[in-house]
């Protein structure tokens, strides 16, 4: 794709998210097969492939530029990636943009576009940055509107924890946090979600 088209649709489809609009946005593929209190879904995700690094948290201008740097070049076939959500955060649950993820001390994470995992992803040329294949999976997952403060989003994982422990289900690991729009979206209109994984079927 021409660098200069690339960086229009790029900064047109973040425009777009501003105010709620995301359908340009590629999203990992799930089915939701059960639906709890609370709106909590549990949803059966594919496996896809995601590209990640280490993080202080979710706004870590740092973290975030390696990504988004790997997306747009800095990768073996100095290929420009189309952005997808959501970005996805583990760690501390701490704001963000379109899902990445953090883990650990925090790890972002963006997912790849399905035709560039199916084609082989480039590998990253930055140190830190790292390719991750996840096999299909199921989340427990909780969706809400507003502010993404790390208060809010805490308060949603207890929510989350809340509503698995009343339904005997059992977290296989600690809360991420996906973020689907800019932290500079109406907030109205944003899209946040917390989420757990949980066990597979044969543990």
């Amino acid at each position: 794709m021409d660098k200069f088209f690339y960086y229009l649709v790029t900064l047109l489809e973040s425009a777009l998210s501003v105010v709620g609009i995301r359908g340009t946005y590629e999203e990992p593929r799930y089915a939701i097969v059960e639906r709890l209190d609370r709106g909590v879904e549990i949803r059966a995700y594919e496996g896809r492939m995601a590209v990640e690094t280490d993080a202080r948290g979710q706004q870590d201008g740092e973290a975030f530029g390696r990504l988004f740097r790997y997306i747009t070049g800095a990768n073996g076939g100095d290929q420009r990636i189309a952005m997808t959500t959501p970005v996805e955060s583990k760690g501390r649950l701490i704001a963000m943009t379109v899902p990445v993820e953090q883990g650990g001390q925090g790890t972002m994470r963006f997912y790849l576009p399905r035709a560039v995992a199916e084609a082989g992803a480039p590998e990253p040329t930055e140190p830190g940055v790292r390719l991750v294949r996840i096999p299909s999976e199921r989340l427990a997952v909780l969706r809400f509107t507003g502010g993404a403060s790390p208060e809010a989003r805490d308060e949603q994982a207890r929510i989350l924890t809340t509503v698995l422990e009343a339904a005997g289900r059992k977290p296989a690991d600690q809360p991420v946090f996906m973020g689907y729009d800019p932290p500079f979206s109406v907030p109205f209109l944003r899209r946040n979600e917390v989420a757990v994984r949980l066990p597979s079927r044969s543990s």
